[in-house]
């Protein structure tokens, strides 16, 4: 039996993926509640933001209203159904909790930042009447639906439909948008700016990165039962998926950054872009396109693990009974 083939394996023992039973176990110990995090303590600063600014922050709210929401989509949708093994599903299980804490997260965030209604109706129908974040979410739900009505994966062809919308969600959606969004938020922390955004993006990036990495390791697995699977058409395949993905992005840095703001443009945020690209394509163990460096600086100095003064605000180093090493080679 392979991860892949159609069926719902019940039997926790003999455990096959144990891997995947460990990435649960690191997740729970990685638990946070939105309650932790002080917004109000952002409120002054958005007062004395520029106008550019402001839309910047603005649309970066909106695109968080939703973004989670499909991730957490997608996951019910098609990957639930599709690994076959319970060890995975246990951490798909615990991946579905994390994402219903961003987004009570980020629904948080915008009653704190926009007190007005009528703003944060707006901010959450973003998907429907910003063209920039409307793209986006075009682009996630075409692969949501990419698998159809695929109840099995049966043929060549299903598995392959399986692994671009498991790649598509790793590398472009959660591995690229997400990290652009994030670039913002600390490209304002590093300008002394929005420090509760930054303390509760601290934690969404971490669950974030597990899910990326998780995603990774299923295709590791499958590469290993199934190296048919990956030719050079596939790497082609994802390869103009994730050019896709970066224009996306790019129009949303279009529409943030506009003529640019100090540390902050939309070339600048282009390079970042195609860097992560790169960096996603290397985890898949395919050529990188791009050959772009990291434009930012404080992105090269940001962990998981929130720097803070203690004596200022709690500290988002949130895992319980923390075990093993603490590796600084992420590349961000």
């Amino acid at each position: 039996m392979t991860l892949l083939d159609p069926g719902m394996d019940l039997t926790l023992r003999p455990m096959r993926y144990p891997d995947f039973y460990d990435r649960f176990r690191a997740a729970i110990r990685n638990t946070w509640t939105v309650e932790e995090v002080d917004l109000h303590s952002d409120l002054a600063d958005l007062a004395r933001l520029t106008p550019e600014e402001l839309h910047l922050v603005n649309r970066l709210v909106a695109f968080f209203a939703t973004g989670d929401t499909i991730v957490a989509n997608n996951l019910v949708l098609n990957l639930y159904a599709h690994l076959n093994a319970p060890e995975a599903r246990l951490y798909l299980s615990r991946q579905l909790f994390e994402e219903a804490v961003h987004v009570q997260f980020y629904l948080t965030l915008l009653d704190t930042y926009l007190p007005d209604h009528d703003e944060r109706v707006r901010a959450f129908a973003a998907v429907e009447n910003i063209p920039s974040i409307r793209d986006k979410a075009e682009f996630c739900f075409r692969w949501i639906d990419s698998l159809g009505e695929l109840r099995q994966l049966r043929t060549r062809a299903d598995r392959r439909a399986f692994l671009l919308n498991l790649i598509c969600f790793a590398a472009c959606i959660e591995g690229l948008f997400f990290y652009g969004a994030f670039a913002y938020v600390y490209w304002l922390r590093s300008r002394g700016l929005l420090s509760g955004l930054a303390s509760g993006t601290n934690w969404v990036f971490r669950d974030e990165s597990m899910h990326m990495e998780f995603a990774f390791s299923v295709v590791d697995t499958v590469r290993a039962e199934e190296p048919e699977l990956f030719d050079e058409e596939l790497t082609g395949q994802v390869t103009a998926m994730l050019d896709e993905a970066v224009a996306a992005e790019l129009a949303f840095a279009h529409d943030l950054c506009g003529d640019g703001l100090p540390g902050m443009s939309a070339e600048d945020m282009h390079t970042y872009l195609r860097y992560v690209a790169d960096q996603r394509l290397a985890r898949l163990g395919m050529p990188p396109r791009y050959g772009a460096e990291n434009p930012f600086a404080f992105m090269e100095l940001q962990d998981v693990q929130e720097l803070s003064n203690f004596f200022e605000r709690r500290v988002s180093a949130y895992q319980v009974a923390v075990e093993g090493t603490v590796s600084l080679d992420e590349a961000f």
